[in-house]
């Protein structure tokens, strides 16, 4: 689903696969229960700089009103959009609980803004924009992911129909193979609603050097660790992952922190 959805719904009304860091559990990984809204931008023609401005003061509004600071991402290859931003919800009742959008919204008076100012910026910067709901592990998980990172990998999958649920667990087992291979593992989001998007996985790495390490592996290690994680090889895992879906999109690329 393709569509300019209006800020005020963020701050006011409502404000394959290898990573570095400390391999997570299979529960954080793949049966996370948290609410997260993954933004996909893509900027106006020469507005990008602006963009990602904009999307900084944005973070600073939210932490301003004790909401979780998002993770930013920015493309360097794979898809069209130039900036992620993957905001931290919890749930549905919660986010849009009424005391919790009143400090969203006192926060963005307390700029010197109005709803509509907010709104009016960003879709000023922005040509294309995509939302995305999805369940995934508790944010403390995400924080020690992405701590350190200067380098993201988002993967994102559209299902074949009944394919879900196999889709799922096969990026379960992609993070069996690697972490028995001596690499790290993606966080695995789930779609809830809103863009097609089945599942999207976020790995991480140190630097471009880091994420190509992999090439260095044992051809012996990693077919091992294939049929340990229940492939029949190492050059299957990939042919498996493509029986399940339609579409699969990998975008890498700078973290953003928030900040001044």
């Amino acid at each position: 689903m393709t569509h300019r959805v209006s800020l005020v719904a963020l701050v006011v009304a409502g404000v394959c696969s290898i990573a570095f860091v400390r391999p997570v559990s299979a529960q954080a990984a793949g049966e996370g229960s948290v609410l997260y809204r993954l933004e996909l931008l893509q900027a106006a023609p020469g507005r990008l700089l602006d963009l990602i401005d904009s999307c900084k003061k944005r973070a600073t509004l939210a932490t301003a009103a004790g909401e979780a600071s998002p993770v930013i991402m920015r493309h360097s290859q794979g898809d069209h959009w130039d900036l992620a931003l993957l905001w931290p919800m919890g749930d549905w009742a919660g986010y849009y609980d009424q005391a919790r959008a009143a400090r969203r919204a006192e926060a963005v008076k307390a700029a010197g803004l109005t709803a509509a100012d907010v709104d009016r910026q960003l879709d000023a910067l922005v040509d294309w924009h995509e939302d995305l709901y999805l369940r995934g592990p508790a944010v403390e998980a995400l924080r020690a992911h992405v701590k350190g990172a200067g380098l993201l990998h988002y993967e994102m999958m559209r299902a074949l129909p009944g394919k879900r649920d196999p889709l799922i667990e096969e990026r379960r087992m992609e993070n069996a193979f690697n972490r028995n291979r001596g690499r790290g593992e993606t966080l695995i989001f789930v779609r809830e609603a809103g863009a097609a998007w089945d599942v999207v996985t976020l790995g991480v790495y140190r630097n471009w050097q880091q994420y190509a390490e992999s090439e260095s592996i044992p051809k012996e290690t990693s077919e091992a660790a294939a049929r340990k994680a229940g492939f029949p090889s190492a050059d299957g895992v990939g042919p498996y992952m493509r029986t399940l879906i339609s579409t699969h999109r990998d975008t890498l690329g700078p973290q953003i922190v928030p900040g001044p």
